[in-house]
């Protein structure tokens, strides 16, 4: 499933169910995580009844393509 990055950000943003946390985690209580797993699984079983599909990904797989390597080599001034 691919989407734009612009659109999932307005989404999540604009979605009052989406909990965010500190960056710290003195927000994150057992409880908390419970109630963010029991959504996430009500969103998943939702997404799979309207015929929505799960697929696994290898785990070596990554969006990011390779880089070029960068050379410093003779970056510094004499």
């Amino acid at each position: 499933m691919a989407m734009d990055d612009d659109n999932e950000r307005e989404t999540f943003e604009s979605d009052p169910k989406v909990v965010r946390h500190s960056e710290d985690g003195s927000e994150r209580t057992v409880t908390s995580k419970k109630s963010l797993r029991d959504q996430l699984q009500a969103d998943m079983e939702a997404f799979l009844a309207k015929g929505g599909q799960v697929k696994e990904v290898e785990p070596h797989v990554t969006a990011d393509p390779p880089k070029k390597p960068e050379s410093n080599y003779g970056s510094r001034p004499i």
